[in-house]
């Protein structure tokens, strides 16, 4: 087919990489975001990158090299406490374990960006409103007065997608949890009891009545942490709480985990910076839609998840590595987005539904003696190497 023009709506991992693979074809799309540059804002935390799926991207892309110079092995540790410190259970991964190494989320956009030709990101371009010319062409158009035309819109736009009422009435629902993202910095000499729980990777702790403190090493002495409670999306406000004043914040937390030990008590009130708000949602899973030309979307535009297992990231790869593999395999855009999207929807309703059920599980109130039964992740690490296993056997006999 003759080059089509593609505009991919979002500078996140999953519109980068989708650009990526596009460049390595000769296919140059345009990138358009609404932040000021990639590192204008906060991105939160870090990630795991699986061997199925992540990884799989990162090396179609070329840059698995760029990965591993960044990425934490180590990280891969994790341990599960209860609410009075005691270890349940923990997972160190053995020598020659890369099923799914760390890496912060900042140092991968940075990266994907600039593996990417000068000026494919056009930042400072807020989209308003994408607008269906009837022959499979868009019109967008941006608050900063731009406006295009393309063959194929990509809606890499996260959660709150202004490219997905095209496709679906589908729209995100609270998950009933408050996470209050907190940050440690130089971990290791200002904060030693927090580095010492959290250890080279993460730490899950829950009470059974829905509480947990969550907490992972990030790069630079940096860990980041996670306090989460069941919650209304404005419990703030019921609870005459300033959520931008650090110490009353504070002594809310204090209140409401009144039940764990001094030992883990640092976790929630000893941290650097403010508490960030992230409250999570996802789309309802499986999602599906009926194909509609000259649109599709990747990331979570198409399978917002709750962040139980690590998926959203990896599968936001993978669908651009995808789309942009069968963009530039198929004779059409129409073929290109079935090629895509029949897998994709496969593929992320079940680890959607399955990540929605397993939130609603670790903040389930259960009785005390209830059993603790934390994730085999060492079985989890050899199920991910055993999927990228057969699904380069799977692309082999497609080539």
């Amino acid at each position: 087919m003759a080059t089509p023009r593609i505009a991919i709506i979002g500078g996140g991992p999953a519109g980068l990489m989708c650009a990526r693979i596009l460049q390595g074809h000769n296919i140059q799309p345009a990138v358009y975001d609404a932040d000021a540059a990639v590192d204008s804002r906060d991105p939160g935390g870090t990630l795991d990158l699986h061997a199925d799926s992540g990884q799989i991207a990162l090396e179609d892309a070329g840059l698995m090299d760029a990965f591993r110079s960044l990425a934490r092995v180590e990280g891969q540790a994790k341990s599960r406490r209860d609410q009075h410190g005691t270890v349940l259970a923990q997972f160190i991964p053995v020598e020659g374990d890369e099923a799914a190494p760390e890496i912060d989320r900042g140092q991968l956009r940075t990266m994907l960006y600039e593996h990417l030709r000068p000026g494919t990101v056009r930042w400072e371009h807020q989209l308003t409103q994408a607008i269906p010319l009837g022959d499979g062409t868009h019109r967008l158009e941006f608050a900063n007065g731009v406006s295009t035309e393309v063959d194929l819109v990509v809606g890499a736009d996260g959660a709150w997608s202004k490219i997905r009422p095209l496709l679906t009435d589908a729209k995100p629902q609270y998950l009933g949890v408050c996470f209050l993202d907190a940050r440690f910095d130089d971990v290791d000499s200002r904060h030693p009891e927090v580095a010492a729980i959290v250890g080279d990777g993460h730490m899950f702790s829950t009470d059974g009545d829905g509480r947990a403190v969550i907490v992972q090493r990030n790069s630079n002495g940096v860990v980041r942490g996670y306090i989460a409670f069941r919650a209304e999306l404005d419990w703030y406000v019921t609870a005459g709480v300033d959520i931008t004043d650090r110490a009353a914040v504070r002594c809310y937390l204090l209140r409401e985990f009144d039940g764990w030990s001094p030992a883990m008590r640092p976790l929630i009130t000893d941290n650097d910076s403010d508490y960030v708000q992230r409250s999570f949602w996802a789309l309802p899973a499986p999602l599906t839609w009926h194909q509609v030309p000259g649109v599709t979307l990747i990331g979570d535009a198409a399978h917002l998840m709750a962040p139980f297992g690590g998926h959203g990231a990896n599968l936001a790869l993978l669908d651009g590595a995808e789309l942009g593999r069968a963009i530039a395999k198929e004779n059409t855009l129409d073929d290109a987005i079935a090629r895509y999207e029949t897998p994709m929807f496969a593929r992320s309703g079940e680890l959607a539904a399955g990540s929605n059920a397993a939130l609603t599980k670790f903040f389930a109130t259960t009785p005390a003696d209830a059993p603790h039964l934390p994730p085999d992740h060492a079985r989890e690490h050899q199920n991910y190497q055993d999927r990228a296993v057969e699904y380069r056997r799977r692309q082999a006999a497609e080539a």
